[in-house]
């Protein structure tokens, strides 16, 4: 079967391919059931898979589905890694236990969204909420305009925002919109007050499958940033991880393959805070952690921007025609998962790439 295949058209077909490709090589599969259904009626959940003993001193986790709809991608590599038996023989090889985290964010895979049920999002709420939370005064600034009350946006809207960008530049707005806001819980990139369901699902499945790794790696998918299939290799440590990002430079920093950081303006990235990685610090103190994420690249930002703004406003906007929403949906979802034979084939040479590399860093720790 072509690796292709891998991929998905919905949240329920991919979690039905992932387990039945756990389920084929004899995995142990945990499942975290999501308080709400899908949006077809069908079961969420937070699905984890086992390749190896459970009690293995060096484990890589593979992550998809942070934010929900950006599950199509990583969910066709998770497959396409169980379908690989030479692949997962040459992980048993090397000694290194892999866990498969399918849908972090099950509920935003199966409704088309990037944010969670509580419109959370994810990768903004890894914060210690019994400290002030960061204020995002730029996004307060913008916010009016970037989920105005009527869609599509009026010329004004349009020319209030061209002008905020010609003024201050496209990275300053990119930085303002995305890099996490906990002010506004109807607006983009909600952080959060709390901890949302797929944290505290996380750090349990964290503290469970990995509290006894001595060497951890980490792989966390994501698309929407970048050149149509390029894979920007970005570091996701803390920034005080001085070993930890030696080891990522190590594993996967190559001349082709240049690893990127939030913290110096490399990355196509701005930099965000409450950042997914941080439970792996919380959660798994007595390992050596190196993490990666991977952002794969589909439409130009402002189109990526464009979309979720949209897709915000329908969520704020409940009564929106059904032919109105359906556009929107498809638009979210093209904005992070380019449907087409070419991507996918780059995306999984890309990932098995960064794949084989932790394998060979975990076997050398």
């Amino acid at each position: 079967m072509p690796l292709v295949d891998a991929f998905s058209a919905s949240y329920a077909e991919a979690r039905a391919k992932f387990l039945d490709a756990a389920r084929s090589k004899g995995l142990e599969i945990v499942s975290c059931p999501h308080p709400l259904p899908g949006r077809d009626g069908e079961v969420l959940a937070l699905d984890v898979a086992r390749w190896g003993p459970a009690d293995a001193s060096r484990m890589l986790l593979v992550s998809s589905g942070c934010h929900g709809v950006e599950g199509y991608c990583g969910s066709g590599v998770q497959i396409a890694a169980l379908r690989d038996e030479e692949w997962l023989r040459k992980a048993a090889v090397a000694g290194v236990t892999v866990l498969f985290l399918h849908a972090v964010n099950p509920y935003g895979f199966s409704h088309a969204r990037r944010a969670t049920h509580e419109n959370i999002d994810l990768n903004r709420n890894f914060q210690d909420f019994g400290h002030p939370l960061p204020d995002n005064v730029a996004y307060r600034e913008l916010r009016p305009l970037l989920v105005p009350a009527t869609w599509p946006p009026s010329l004004f809207n349009k020319a209030s925002i061209a002008w905020y960008i010609a003024r201050r530049g496209m990275k300053a707005f990119q930085a303002a919109v995305s890099g996490g806001q906990y002010a506004f819980a109807d607006g983009l990139f909600y952080g959060g007050r709390e901890p949302s369901w797929s944290n505290v699902r996380l750090r349990q499945v964290l503290r469970t499958h990995a509290g006894q790794a001595r060497q951890l790696g980490w792989i966390d998918l994501h698309t929407g940033l970048g050149p149509t299939g390029h894979g920007e290799l970005l570091y996701a440590g803390r920034p005080d991880d001085a070993a930890g990002l030696a080891r990522s430079r190590a594993w996967w920093d190559g001349p082709d393959t240049p690893l990127k950081s939030l913290y110096d303006g490399s990355s196509v990235s701005a930099r965000v805070t409450g950042q997914i990685w941080g439970a792996v610090y919380d959660e798994c103190p007595q390992a050596e952690i190196t993490s990666l994420a991977i952002e794969f690249g589909t439409q130009p930002l402002r189109q990526v921007l464009q979309a979720l703004r949209a897709e915000q406003w329908l969520q704020n906007h409940p009564g929106a025609t059904a032919a109105q929403a359906a556009q929107i949906k498809r638009d979210l979802r093209h904005a992070f998962y380019v449907d087409t034979p070419d991507w996918k084939r780059r995306i999984l040479a890309q990932s098995f790439q960064a794949m084989d590399r932790a394998l060979q860093g975990l076997t050398a720790a």
